[in-house]
């Protein structure tokens, strides 16, 4: 078994998320399942079967963050090594060809949000940058092609 890292607020976030599908969502979904069994027969009634499929979606995504919450742990800020790029660190990089200096913060997959500079850990990205110390460069496969960047600083 594989443990997964979180912040402090990606392992609540992933707590309140469950528990909100666990208490909420499983009430509105009863409660829609309820107002379509009133609407008579059930074999031609597509509000039923609808609330039926949303339920077993709504099933799954809960067995599927159970999983990733049994395997959560959470991080200890203290203890991260900033001489080299690993999981949390804020990691500032220039881009050799245009001299673009970007800042991204290597997080669990589930915590990766780009709008805030929040990249996956597993994303090609970021594999590339793992292991790197300031002032090594790196050839990362982009979507937009071959990106070469150099490691500016490493922070938490």
């Amino acid at each position: 078994m594989s443990f997964q890292y979180y912040t402090q607020e990606g392992y609540d976030n992933l707590k309140n998320k469950l528990n909100d599908l666990k208490t909420r969502g499983r009430r509105e979904i009863s409660k829609a399942i309820a107002e379509a069994k009133d609407k008579g027969d059930l074999s031609e009634n597509a509000e039923y079967d609808a609330a039926k499929d949303a339920q077993g979606l709504m099933e799954g995504e809960i067995s599927k963050l159970e999983v990733l919450f049994s395997n959560a742990r959470i991080l200890d800020e203290s203890t991260i090594d900033i001489s080299t790029v690993s999981l949390m660190n804020k990691v500032k990089i220039k881009n050799i060809k245009n001299g673009a200096i970007m800042t991204y913060t290597l997080v669990a997959e589930e915590e990766a949000d780009l709008k805030q500079g929040k990249i996956s850990i597993n994303s090609p990205f970021a594999k590339g940058l793992l292991g790197k110390k300031v002032g090594d460069k790196a050839q990362i496969q982009a979507p937009a092609g071959m990106v070469e960047v150099e490691v500016v600083e490493i922070s938490m």
